[in-house]
């Protein structure tokens, strides 16, 4: 059995392509602990749309994100308007899916809750 940690209290570790892409198998098991975020490009990347009310709360998001995505030093593609915001990571350095890019996305779920 596998003992399943919080990854909002983990911290991303730096990655130089140095450690392999998370197996299908490794993605399936941490996806249930982020909420409804896809995985798209054969598991390499974790994708969610977020909707809004209006562009002030859009904008309030996104420089959140943004904070999150400097606290942890990875950085995901973000692509945003009026009212949505599409947020996808991926681990560059070894073209797939790391922890961290799910420490990241439990931390930007975590940033909608109140």
């Amino acid at each position: 059995m596998t003992e399943i940690i919080d990854l909002t209290l983990q911290t991303c570790v730096a990655c130089e392509g140095l450690t392999h892409p998370l197996s299908e198998n490794q993605v399936d098991a941490l996806l249930p602990q982020i909420n409804n975020w896809q995985v798209l490009n054969q598991a390499k990347e974790i994708y969610k749309e977020f909707k809004f009310k209006d562009f002030y709360q859009t904008m309030a998001f996104v420089n959140a994100v943004a904070w999150v995505a400097n606290q942890e030093n990875h950085h995901p593609d973000i692509e945003m308007g009026y009212n949505y915001c599409h947020i996808k990571f991926m681990t560059h350095a070894i073209n797939g899916l790391s922890q961290n890019d799910f420490i990241c996305a439990a931390k930007v779920d975590k940033l909608l809750i109140s």
